[in-house]
């Protein structure tokens, strides 16, 4: 069982995952066929839970485990959150702009507010996870992962909660996550911090296990293929008509309408200004040789990240579901490929 385990493995990593985009995305056209698009909606957003619970948080553990980490991990920990910082600070700023542009007031200025501020979030531990595929950027890929997962479920919902706050006089009840996601943060960094403090102290990494080691690794390389098979679930067709695309790009006009205004902007935001903006500066950085190849690979592919499906856990705090899930949808469709193609072009250069 172990040799075929072993022979397995590369054909559930690397390249080899992205089919499972596809198949996400039909198999959930399929069952919406089958039974009411509500009901597979529920399941996938379960499905997206296990996987942050039971495959994400043991992937990031792995990698922790058999990676040792010295002073240049620990700059690019600095580096990352001061990148994360930057990237939600131009989010806001964007969405001010946007705001004093449309004269937005009251709920509706919070509302784009906190929607545009929340889809700043990247798919990183999904989509992201594909960069895994070239072994220099394992351990940047992973601290990537790790803070922005805590930016997430962690930062923004406090962001948001202290946005609600003030909001409260007209608001019936508080507004909190449920608490599964309220203790992801502490849970997922204990994974981060376990890896760690085993390699430190003991020194064991994953090979050393045995058989065990065996399915530990095949158990969380099976988190790329799962987790891009949930990106291609948030793919809706009805979202893909051509109507809706004239509709994205600002051909047709609905009177009285802002909603594709606001998705166009939140796409223009994540897709076209923060990856010109943040690939420009990287690549000033990597020519001046302030940063090494590595890491200016992994922070350009993530700011070119489309926006996570697990946003959608966020829409009790108030922001827009159907701007969100429409930006998920085409941010979705045309990121990805762009990020296939720099992973490849990247690893040839900075691999």
């Amino acid at each position: 069982m172990f040799d075929l385990l072993r022979s397995v493995i590369p054909y559930i990593s690397g390249f080899y995952t992205l089919p499972w985009i596809i198949v996400g995305f039909v198999l959930t056209w399929l069952l919406s066929r089958l039974f009411s698009p509500e009901r597979v909606d529920a399941t996938m957003k379960r499905i997206g839970l296990v996987l942050l619970y039971f495959f994400v948080a043991p992937l990031v553990f792995r990698f922790f485990l058999d990676t040792p980490l010295g002073i240049m991990e620990a700059e690019f920990v600095l580096v990352v959150i001061f990148s994360l910082g930057c990237l939600y600070g131009t989010a806001y700023l964007y969405a001010m702009r946007q705001i004093r542009k449309q004269g937005l007031e009251g709920a509706k200025r919070s509302l784009y507010l906190k929607t545009v501020l929340t889809n700043q979030g990247r798919s990183s531990a999904f989509v992201g996870g594909i960069m895994f595929v070239v072994n220099a950027w394992a351990v940047p890929t992973a601290i990537y992962i790790a803070i922005s997962g805590i930016a997430l479920f962690a930062v923004i919902p406090y962001i948001l909660h202290l946005m609600n706050a003030r909001e409260r006089r007209n608001l019936e009840s508080e507004v909190h996550l449920p608490w599964f996601l309220r203790i992801y943060p502490f849970y997922f960094i204990t994974f981060v911090l376990s890896g760690v403090i085993l390699q430190k102290t003991v020194g064991i990494k994953t090979s050393d296990l045995g058989d065990w080691g065996l399915l530990l690794r095949f158990y969380t390389t099976l988190t790329i293929p799962a987790a891009l098979y949930y990106v291609g679930s948030g793919i809706h067709p009805r979202d893909m008509k051509k109507s809706e695309l004239r509709k994205l790009v600002g051909i047709d006009q609905e009177d009285g309408e802002d909603h594709w205004l606001w998705v166009r902007q939140i796409f223009m935001l994540t897709a076209v200004w923060t990856p010109l903006i943040y690939g420009s500066l990287l690549g000033v950085l990597l020519a001046l040789k302030v940063i090494p190849t590595q890491w200016f690979a992994v922070l350009v592919i993530n700011t070119m990240l489309p926006i996570t499906g697990t946003n959608m856990f966020l829409v009790p705090y108030g922001i827009d579901k159907r701007a969100t899930a429409h930006a998920i949808t085409w941010s979705t469709l045309i990121c990805v490929p762009v990020v296939v193609a720099l992973i490849w072009f990247f690893s040839f250069y900075f691999g």
